[in-house]
């Protein structure tokens, strides 16, 4: 299902799934307009604490990166539609991220993906994870509050999507761009969601990922929602219920098309289509407390959101 936006219009999808085998399924939504004058999704996510931010409004006039050009570096030119969130933004050599001290671990990381990026020799075996410096102590994560949780140390902005730089690729080995993640999710399905990623590559003009972590309520037995999630390590480094990935793709004449994905941190089918974990941009609006349209509107006049049964 295709949806289309722009600044006067909003056609909503219809259902979706969250968490394939082990979160809630959003399905048979009613629609309102929201605070945006865009139609909104009702459901169990509606039910998600909505932070109050402000109006983010701080989509930039950065000049993509050009093959070849001096002058501007990647970092800069991923943030071309603008920042999700504004607290505590950290730039490295091609990605960019805000960091949440609290759960010790990324609220977003942007990166840009075009065949440049993800050309190189840059080698991951030559890369460690080490702690983030530029992080308090009280508010980092450490190699040893992973060891022997059971969890894998999961990249947001993944290595193999910096080949291009080795000080790019060991970049993507701060534990600030890490989260715990389920090891047969990891390596299998939100493997093959990251390989998707570098594949559009080839299709669209630039591909700008948003991933983060997602802490998302469940109902328990007395009938009332909870947010209830596993810390790990001395450090109490949070491990979230799902991760989300935003897809920005341009097209060469100027179009934007909009993906957004959301996937438990549990064990995943790798069979199961990546599609199945479409959601409409709004749920993810909704459960992270991130704004992604207004900015994108920005830099567009139309933009198509392809939801659970559009084309892949």
């Amino acid at each position: 299902m295709q949806r289309v936006f722009s600044s006067k219009l909003f056609v909503s999808g219809s259902s979706l799934a969250i968490g394939v085998g082990v979160g809630a399924v959003l399905v048979g939504f009613n629609t309102d307009n929201d605070s945006r004058g865009f139609k909104s999704h009702r459901g169990v996510l509606e039910r998600v604490p909505v932070i109050p931010i402000p109006s983010v409004d701080a989509a930039s006039d950065l000049i993509p990166h050009q093959p070849g050009q001096v002058g501007i570096s990647k970092s800069t030119a991923a943030m071309k539609y603008g920042f999700p969130s504004l607290a505590n933004i950290k730039t490295r050599e091609s990605y960019v991220t805000s960091y949440d001290p609290r759960n010790r671990t990324a609220a977003w990381v942007i990166e840009q993906l075009n065949p440049e990026t993800l050309t190189g020799s840059s080698d991951r075996k030559c890369c460690e994870f080490k702690e983030d410096d530029s992080v308090h102590i009280y508010h980092r994560a450490t190699n040893a509050d992973y060891k022997g949780t059971g969890f894998d140390r999961g990249h947001l902005a993944a290595a193999a999507n910096h080949k291009w730089s080795q000080k790019a690729m060991d970049d993507t080995f701060y534990l600030s761009n890490v989260s715990p993640q389920n090891p047969h999710m990891n390596q299998n399905a939100w493997n093959n969601l990251e390989k998707y990623c570098r594949s559009l590559s080839k299709h669209y003009l630039n591909v700008f990922v948003c991933t983060g972590p997602l802490y998302l309520p469940r109902q328990e037995p007395d009938g009332k929602m909870y947010v209830k999630y596993q810390v790990v390590g001395k450090n109490h480094v949070a491990v979230p219920t799902h991760f989300f990935k935003v897809l920005i793709l341009e097209k060469p004449r100027g179009e934007v098309e909009l993906r957004s994905y959301v996937m438990p941190n549990a064990p995943v089918d790798e069979k199961i289509r990546l599609e199945r974990f479409l959601v409409p941009i709004e749920s993810i609006e909704r459960a992270s407390g991130l704004l992604f349209v207004p900015n994108i509107m920005k830099r567009t006049n139309v933009l198509q959101a392809i939801t659970m049964g559009g084309r892949s």
